[in-house]
């Protein structure tokens, strides 16, 4: 049994305390959060006792700790964890800026704890399937990937200040998904964005319509779109074109029900929102970290994929800019 301390007890905070709490071979003894209202509701749901950063830190017990907290907080609490020799697991992104980021790499580096970067789609069971399908020759040799990921609704306001960005915190997933899939890195990217949906984007200086192309050296392709706005649910789904045909992912639905009539045939809309469309990935890549902290195996999903995708980030935000391709060097 893994003692461990969830950093944040926000929207996705919840999530993954919940799925801590039924973990077999973890307990969750400890829930770290400023906001006392939000901790003490996740402490109740899951019996962890309330606690600050020191207490946590400073207890040898702790093994391993869940950084889910907000972005700017992420880097000085895994680079605080490292220091204690604690197993890391860290929401996305690992920090705004990059140097910071690679400040709290090189900590993480050389303490040599395991650190595992918060991008659950590659556990999701229908795009790990699609990837494993793809490793085994299925299409051949990949030529273009399509992925299409669109938000039901737009942030407010609020939210929206206390972030990153749509491309450092929306399309990062996006990105790592793309370099999961192409087989090889990028080295050009292109991107543009509107601000078509909501006037906080605008207001805040930044898209809430996007599209991105990326390039590999050989010449494989892969387009992006992305939107905070889909009236029919959480739109998520990824294609994959290869030399001998194509594998799709399409998007989950609550049920498989459908209704044909004299008029038109309707099923299901997709899931509304991220907690129900991703709830089995974000199980699933809990139970991959912790069989790695007990196994002493790598993650599949580490730092410098974090890192990586960062830096698509930021040459997407430069080639939105200059509405040029843009050269991506990691």
């Amino acid at each position: 049994m893994i003692d461990v301390c969830l950093f944040g007890a926000g929207l996705i905070g919840q999530v993954h305390a919940a799925n801590l709490a039924r973990h077999p071979r973890v307990r969750l003894r400890y829930i770290v959060d400023p906001n006392t209202e939000a901790a003490s509701k996740a402490a109740t749901l899951t019996g962890a006792e309330i606690a600050d950063t020191q207490t946590a830190m400073n207890d040898p017990s702790i093994r391993m700790v869940f950084i889910a907290s907000a972005t700017r907080t992420h880097a000085d609490l895994a680079m605080a964890a490292a220091a204690k020799g604690k197993a890391i697991f860290c929401e996305k992104p690992i920090d705004l800026d990059l140097k910071r980021t690679d400040q709290c790499l090189a900590a993480v580096e050389k303490a040599g704890v395991p650190f595992q970067i918060g991008f659950n789609r590659r556990f999701d069971p229908s795009f790990r399937a699609l990837k494993a399908r793809l490793a085994q020759g299925e299409i051949g040799a990949v030529e273009q990937v399509i992925i299409t990921s669109r938000d039901p609704e737009p942030e407010t306001e609020e939210a929206l200040a206390g972030g990153g960005g749509v491309f450092r915190e929306m399309t990062i997933h996006d990105f790592d998904m793309a370099r999961n899939l192409l087989g090889e890195e990028p080295v050009e990217l292109f991107a543009t964005g509107s601000s078509l949906v909501a006037a906080q984007y605008a207001k805040l200086g930044d898209y809430d319509t996007a599209m991105f192309v990326l390039r590999t050296a050989s010449g494989r392709q892969c387009h992006i779109n992305n939107s905070v706005r889909a009236a029919y649910g959480y739109d998520q789904r990824i294609e994959v074109h290869g030399a001998d045909g194509m594998l799709r992912a399409g998007n989950r639905v609550p049920t498989s029900v459908e209704l044909s009539g004299a008029k038109a045939i309707s099923r299901d809309k997709p899931y509304y929102f991220f907690v129900e469309r991703y709830a089995e990935s974000y199980a699933a890549e809990i139970d991959h970290f912790i069989i790695c902290v007990e196994t002493g195996r790598r993650p599949d999903v580490t730092a410098t994929d974090g890192r990586k995708a960062m830096i698509l980030c930021e040459a997407a935000l430069a080639s939105a800019k200059s509405g040029r391709f843009e050269t991506v060097r990691f």
